[in-house]
């Protein structure tokens, strides 16, 4: 294994904010890790790194094309839409994700807002802080509807790790089923009730995004599927904004055939001025903080350590673009 070769981590900032060591990787080379790159210090901190770790800093073919040095690439994520893969794998260079470190904490996550509309602990917590109960004549009081999962209508699309994982929880709480996905071949039978796309749509209370982006799958709740749903129904997504047409879901929640929609992802993030969800009051928003556990980070950090040690030993692990 070379001891000295360069490492470079573009953007460690949001994997490690200074709670998790980076000695995984101090171990196989000389190492430097950079908070966030701008654009325009990319090609001066790539210049003579032999393997580049990165998470959103987008590493064009371009870019590719002007790092001689350069032979693995590393991502501190599982999505792959960072980096040109192809680019990668014209100049034979693997690129390497970290698939499924973060299925428990967004499988978490969906449920934290799911109960966060369903109870509202946080709000009336913070009644009882600011001293309303002791104002109430009778034992207790409510400033919002207090919602049962039990016996409600889960719609999951897609039946990857996290699907499965929230197909788990929801029938713990009680809750019936659904799940259409392109490939039930080999899908584990947990209870669930297998169904096309319109019965998901018409039948579920709440309809759960679990499904990777794709061409297929860009912009896959739009205008015509929002209208095909249960009215006052939920959704949520914490996988990719892209997922969704977000001006629909908007106007789905001003007209009231969505009731809310609970989000821990935007297509563009941080988002725009003019996007249309972030001033609803009907959309719950969390800054994409699902996968963001210490634990998960955690797993993340060691996996990717993993990955550079199998490719300096000859044998890339978790290679995306072909290689």
């Amino acid at each position: 294994m070379p001891e000295n070769i360069n490492i470079v981590v573009l953007d460690g900032y949001t994997s490690n904010p200074g709670d998790l060591s980076w000695e995984g990787l101090e171990a196989l080379g000389k190492l430097c890790v950079y908070d966030l790159t701008p654009p325009e210090q990319l090609l001066e901190r790539c210049q003579d790194a032999e393997i580049l770790v990165t998470n959103k800093t987008f590493l064009s073919a371009e870019t590719i094309a002007a790092l001689p040095k350069l032979k693995g690439v590393f991502l501190l994520s599982t999505g792959a839409n960072a980096v040109d893969g192809a680019a990668c794998a014209e100049r034979g260079i693997p690129l390497c994700n970290v698939p499924a470190y973060s299925t428990a904490s967004v499988v978490e996550m969906q449920f934290a807002l799911l109960l966060g509309w369903a109870r509202r602990a946080e709000l009336h917590a913070g009644s009882v802080r600011q001293g309303d109960w002791k104002g109430e004549t009778g034992f207790c009081y409510s400033l919002t509807p207090q919602v049962e999962l039990a016996g409600k209508t889960l719609g999951v699309m897609g039946f990857g790790a996290i699907g499965q994982g929230v197909v788990r929880v929801a029938l713990a709480f009680g809750m019936r089923v659904l799940v259409s996905t392109r490939t039930r071949e080999g899908k584990p039978e947990l209870g669930q009730e297998w169904v096309e796309e319109e019965q998901l749509l018409a039948e579920s209370d709440v309809l759960s995004l679990c499904c990777p982006l794709t061409p297929a799958t860009e912009g896959w709740l739009n205008r015509e599927r929002l209208a095909q749903m249960k009215p006052g129904a939920l959704m949520i997504n914490s996988g990719r904004g892209a997922l969704m047409d977000e001006q629909a879901v908007a106007e789905a929640l001003a007209s009231g055939q969505l009731q809310a929609a609970l989000l821990d992802v935007l297509s563009s993030e941080p988002p725009e001025a003019d996007n249309p969800l972030v001033p609803m009051k009907e959309a719950m928003i969390t800054p994409h903080i699902a996968w963001a556990t210490r634990e998960a980070r955690g797993r993340l950090l060691a996996d990717v350590a993993n990955n550079i040690q199998s490719f300096l030993s000859g044998s890339p692990r978790n290679v995306v673009n072909g290689l």
